[in-house]
């Protein structure tokens, strides 16, 4: 008989309840171990970051650390699905490249979906040759609406108070999100801050002229707290 290799498990959630219903699900699955059950995001950081976990059952709504901070802090070094009472955070989740996102109360058939989509994903890749991600999902004018944007037809992008205007090879898309935060979801080799109100790709830059920017049709302006950063990103310093 040959030994089944196990895909070593975390459930992590601020009501035990929860982890039970996950370590119940996993119980039927072939396949999956349960390492730990806990309500302790620190204690869940330790047992990722020592490489004892390959797939994470998070909560979002956690104290002291809530589970999109998980995500940013460990997400490179395990799988996680989103398991949450609040639908409004799919959309972060996606985009810091959860597995998948499951609306409590878990259905088991659910449940099961989401262990197919993580063995997909583990199958066509590995920790060498992991894809490079290379879109970003925003949130469109209508409720559930999500624009998938790829990072190469990304313009520039500029800052209007609460909201961003995102222009594109296609369209413009204006969303509710701050300028810092996109930011820190684009790649820092292709994207540079060069103004208090813009963020714009390198890769459609046709002319700098001074103190200026062309992109398209649209002159930028570098300010004078963001032009040290810009040049020394051009000139691959």
């Amino acid at each position: 008989m040959t030994n089944q290799i196990l895909n070593r498990c975390l459930a992590l959630d601020d009501e035990l309840y929860a982890t039970q219903i996950i370590d119940n699900y996993l119980a039927q699955i072939p396949g999956f171990v349960l390492v730990k059950a806990t309500t302790d995001v620190y204690e869940g950081i330790r047992l990722v970051n020592e490489g004892l976990i390959d797939l994470v059952f998070l909560d979002i709504q956690m104290p002291e650390l809530n589970g999109l901070q998980f995500l940013k802090i460990c997400g490179n070094n395990c799988k996680v699905i989103l398991t949450t009472a609040y639908p409004e955070y799919a959309l972060d989740g996606f985009n810091l490249d959860a597995v998948d996102y499951l609306l409590k109360p878990i259905e088991f058939e659910r449940f099961q979906h989401s262990l197919t989509k993580f063995l997909a994903l583990k199958s066509s890749t590995t920790p060498s040759s992991a894809p490079a991600k290379d879109h970003i999902f925003l949130k469109g004018d209508s409720k559930n609406t999500f624009h998938r944007v790829a990072f190469e037809d990304i313009l520039y992008i500029e800052g209007l108070n609460n909201y961003i205007s995102v222009y594109t090879t296609k369209h413009r898309i204006v969303t509710y999100m701050a300028l810092k935060d996109i930011l820190e979801m684009l790649p820092a080799a292709q994207f540079c801050r060069v103004h208090r109100s813009y963020i714009i790709s390198l890769t459609h830059i046709h002319l700098i002229d001074g103190r200026q920017v062309y992109i398209s049709q649209k002159s930028i302006s570098i300010s004078e707290g963001y032009k040290t950063g810009f040049y020394q990103l051009i000139n691959g310093q």
